[in-house]
């Protein structure tokens, strides 16, 4: 069987054809449905306020863009979205490069490496990704991005050695075969959120958050220079043309100074914003020539199938309403007021509470009862957490919560209010993680995966733990246990030691090509790159190729994530479940998923932890004897309210 990243660039190679439009003209959406209450004002969080982008600032966002790369004569696509993915405007410079090649692997190309995707797809990822990993109380573009997942922390030649980015495996998200994010035709709406992105969470430079009257409303990306990569030393300052045009594009809806990566560290090690600064601009955004009056063939709106009719600049929608699908809960829905939940745009929450739907495989499935209290336990460990990467310093955790059965089917996400986009599809990522792997199904659905590739990750698992029978059952992985298996050395950082076995080989690693976690999605990537660019149908909302569960379901439908967060739900000794978090610093995300399950079984009964005698941290054996695999790791003191310290010891 040939290598799944060779048939990737097989179906994705056909030339993408840009069919680019008039210039200027308006736009506009539906006024949206007043927002549900949510049984009064919020008690401990404020809620961001309802604003977006009209198409008026839109087509500013791209003139601004567009003065910028006539300065370097770099004609490039510029994408704007709005804070949930709705692309607003995709915009085609004339002589812009129609393709972009994902960067090529250090020995070879596998898995996304070397793909040539449409250039509007590259520059719409972008966008996404600066609208996705920011927030109120931070602000996050593609270049903190590429900081925070390659295979040392900080990147640069100087840190070998170091452990991997916080982050690690995040660009695998929001992929555009997720069943928890829609797409455009979603029923209810075509503007309900989050949208997918068409090639994950990007990494190269030249995507920013927007905001206005300090209120996130959206993301700008730019791509131009056909090069989609990542920045492998922060120690440098580039002079990247798609990173200036893009920060030209956000004058006058710049990310508040104080909410800056620039300001948030990790591990004593603050985190890059923007190599591109007003001064390193070729031209003032302010003597941008207007939209309207842009010279004719300077370039058009660009349709981008399954994203962007190309008529013209759309405005966003804000979010917060139900026309966002990101909206307060009902009273009904739940009772705490700071909650937050999914909804199709008519009211109807997409992922309620319910019980599990699982009970051929574990007999007695989680209850709605059992599910609700786990997510009511673990928001109140999060309201109580000091948040890692929020600004001011002190602010209160702000995450995504999802609980899955032992199937993967989703029963219940939430949110507060202002918890970045990225962590809904992470949560639920997280949870599959977590559950799938210390479940008996996790060696047969790999081993029946179509790809060898897919299916040589269950023998290097039980070659490495040199256990014939992992992977059955017997080990309760969280997902950072998974993710220590996932990095190209262990234990994590050493280069004098060989990779995990879910992990490639540094030889052939990076960001665009994992191991596992890219080896099982790489096919729906490429089904969907041949869509957008008319050479078939698109991939189903259902990522990797494993069987299904049951009919329509399997265990992994949004892939796999590899950076901490997660843990699985047990009854007796079966995996009925698993808990989910993202959104914050790591070791918060591990300690509201750990906890906030160990308050709801003390709460309700009848579930339970994994035991600590299975849990991963446990195994010895194998090549592991001399380097023990993390179960979760919880921040020290990690309470506004208490001096508590080591909060998850013993539990």
């Amino acid at each position: 069987m040939r290598r799944a990243g060779v048939m990737a660039r097989l179906v994705v190679a056909a030339c993408f054809v840009l069919a680019a439009c008039g210039g200027g003209g308006g736009g506009g959406s539906p006024a949206p449905t007043p927002a549900p209450s949510g049984g009064g004002s919020s008690a401990l969080f404020t809620a961001p306020a309802p604003e977006a982008l009209t198409a008026a600032e839109v087509q500013r966002v791209i003139a601004q863009a567009v003065a910028e790369a006539r300065a370097r004569n770099l004609p490039s696509v510029i994408a704007v979205t709005d804070r949930v993915g709705n692309v607003l405007a995709v915009y085609t410079m004339t002589g812009a490069r129609p393709t972009a090649m994902l960067r090529q692997g250090p020995s070879g190309n596998l898995d996304a490496q070397g793909v040539i995707a449409p250039a509007a797809a590259a520059a719409i990822a972008k966008a996404i990704t600066g609208a996705y990993l920011s927030s109120g109380g931070n602000a996050f573009s593609t270049r903190t991005a590429s900081m925070i997942v390659q295979q040392h922390f900080p990147p640069a030649p100087s840190t070998v050695g170091l452990e991997s980015g916080p982050l690690f495996g995040v660009q695998f998200s929001s992929l555009p075969c997720s069943d928890v994010n829609t797409r455009v035709g979603t029923p209810g709406g075509t503007l309900i959120g989050p949208k997918r992105s068409p090639l994950g969470l990007s990494a190269d430079a030249g995507g920013f958050p927007l905001y206005k009257n300090g209120v996130l409303v959206g993301g700008v990306g730019v791509m131009g220079d056909g090069d989609y990569g990542f920045d492998t030393n922060v120690l440098d300052v580039e002079d990247d043309g798609e990173e200036n045009i893009a920060l030209a594009a956000t004058s006058g809806f710049d990310a508040p100074a104080e909410i800056r990566a620039e300001r948030v560290t990790v591990d004593g090690t603050t985190l890059r914003y923007s190599d591109a600064t007003t001064a390193s601009l070729r031209v003032s955004p302010s003597s941008a020539t207007p939209f309207a009056s842009l010279p004719a063939g300077t370039g058009g709106f660009t349709a981008v199938t399954g994203y962007y009719a190309g008529a013209a600049a759309l405005a966003g929608q804000p979010y917060g309403t139900e026309a966002s699908g990101i909206r307060p809960a009902t009273t009904a829905e739940f009772a705490n007021p700071d909650v937050f939940v999914l909804s199709n745009g008519s009211g109807q929450g997409r992922f309620p509470i319910r019980a599990g739907t699982d009970a051929a495989e574990v007999t007695t499935p989680l209850s709605d009862t059992e599910v609700r209290a786990i997510l009511e336990e673990a928001f109140k460990i999060m309201s109580r957490a000091r948040g890692q990467i929020r600004r001011p310093l002190e602010s209160r955790a702000q995450v995504s919560i999802s609980v899955v059965d032992s199937r993967g089917v989703i029963l219940g996400v939430v949110r507060s209010p202002d918890a970045p986009i990225f962590g809904i599809d992470v949560a639920v990522q997280k949870a599959r993680t977590a559950s799938f792997f210390s479940s008996p199904f996790a060696a047969g659905d790999l081993s029946r995966d179509p790809r060898a590739d897919v299916q040589s990750f269950v023998v290097k698992m039980r070659d490495f733990f040199g256990d014939p029978t992992t992977l059955t059952g017997k080990t309760a992985f969280g997902a950072r246990s998974i993710g220590n298996l996932a990095r190209p050395y262990y234990p994590d950082g050493q280069v004098d030691r060989a990779n995990g076995p879910l992990s490639r080989p540094i030889s052939q690693w990076s960001p665009l090509s994992t191991g596992l976690q890219s080896s099982i999605v790489v096919i729906n990537i490429a089904q969907h790159l041949g869509f957008v660019t008319g050479a078939g149908p698109d991939t189903p909302a259902r990522c990797t190729f494993i069987p299904d569960a049951a009919p329509g379901q399997n265990r992994l439908q949004n892939g796999i994530q590899i950076f901490p967060g997660g843990v699985p739900i047990y009854r007796g000794d079966k995996v009925v479940g698993g808990i989910g978090v993202s959104g914050d610093g790591i070791d918060q995300d591990d300690m509201i998923s750990f906890l906030g399950l160990f308050n709801a079984i003390a709460r309700v009964g009848g579930i339970k932890e994994a035991d600590p005698a299975i849990r991963a941290d446990q195994v010895i054996t194998g090549q592991l004897a001399n380097a023990r695999l993390r179960y979760v790791s919880c921040p020290f003191a990690p309470f506004l309210d208490t001096t508590d310290q080591n909060v998850c010891q013993g539990k």
